[in-house]
């Protein structure tokens, strides 16, 4: 018998149901280290908990404490990945469990061995060469998100200590202090699909040029990608497309609706790389920052993703030619 307050039909991907998953999915990302309930993450998506159970494992297809629990792991391992000298604990810490053997045995029934003894080189190679091949069987990388790259490891020892240095396409990057920022997103999921990151693109165009957000175009336009894919499955990565809005008059209250939801970044330190070109240099700007340039600054990568800063309108000048600013959140070490 359904639920008293259950409707016949539920249509799980209304854009209502969209709006309301991606409440809860910001809510988890921004309180990962912080225990997460469900009736709590439930109330931040502004459902019943009955609900939001189902709704959310018909939209993710996982339940909520699978997604909690995913979303800890993967991000151990990328800060085992981009800070080598954290200890287990720090990381376990740092990513919500609540004891390092509760990171160490969810580590193993997850990933079949213990954390200290997981060979993070190999699983993130086999990573990257499932991603190229991905990449080789679209056979064009028109409509990908720009970040069609994985980044280095930092701690890989496969070059010496010259070619690590070597910049042949004269890469600078500069620190920047970057104030708080409101952003419009739509996020797109499994995002290597040909054609979906610049389909969303051009919904949150077309949102940004007709009442009543007319005018919001004009706001600097950022893609961002909060899963490694050599650390994360290439269908769980999540790739959004954003508008920021803080800085654009009259729209600093913006309210999510339907598929466009609200995210509310802190102030952040980025190191900062122009590209102008095609995708390629892009990809070659970002291995730069995480291999070359990160291992030698003293920084590590902060708890935020990478964006990618559109110069001008994204695909404004096609799909062969790029204008961006490449940023990643750096902190001091």
């Amino acid at each position: 018998m359904p639920h008293h307050d259950e409707p016949e039909e539920i249509h799980y991907h209304a854009p209502i149901y969209i709006e309301r998953v991606n409440r809860a999915i910001d809510h988890t990302l921004t309180n990962l280290a912080l225990p997460l309930s469900l009736d709590e993450v439930a109330k931040a998506a502004r459902f019943s908990p009955f609900h939001f159970h189902r709704i959310f494992k018909a939209h993710l297809g996982e339940t909520l404490n699978q997604f909690v629990k995913r979303q800890r792991l993967e991000r151990a391992l990328y800060l085992m990945s981009h800070a080598p000298k954290r200890s287990l604990t720090d990381v376990a810490l740092d990513c919500g469990f609540a004891t390092s053997s509760d990171f160490s045995r969810s580590f193993k029934q997850h990933y079949g061995i213990a954390p200290r003894t997981f060979d993070l080189k190999h699983f993130r190679d086999a990573r990257r060469e499932a991603f190229d091949r991905l990449m080789q069987t679209q056979n064009a990388q028109e409509g990908f998100p720009s970040f069609t790259t994985l980044p280095a490891q930092a701690n890989e020892h496969e070059n010496d200590h010259e070619k690590k240095n070597e910049n042949p396409d004269g890469f600078e990057a500069r620190l920047r202090d970057l104030p708080a920022r409101t952003v419009a997103y739509i996020r797109v999921l499994d995002p290597y699909r040909k054609g979906v990151a610049q389909a969303a693109c051009e919904r949150l165009l077309a949102c940004a040029t007709r009442e009543p957000t007319r005018g919001l175009a004009e706001g600097q336009w950022l893609g961002y990608m909060w899963d490694e894919p050599e650390i994360v499955a290439l269908a769980k990565c999540r790739y959004d497309v954003a508008l920021v809005v803080s800085d654009v008059d009259d729209f600093a209250d913006f309210k999510p609706v339907g598929e466009i939801g609200r995210f509310d970044f802190s102030p952040m330190r980025v190191a900062e790389v122009i590209v102008r070109g095609d995708l390629a240099l892009e990809a070659r700007a970002i291995d730069w920052l995480y291999k070359t340039w990160l291992s030698q600054s003293g920084y590590v990568p902060d708890d935020q993703p990478a964006f990618e800063a559109w110069i001008s309108k994204p695909f404004a000048d096609g799909n062969e030619y790029f204008e961006i600013a490449v940023q990643l959140p750096v902190r001091r070490r």
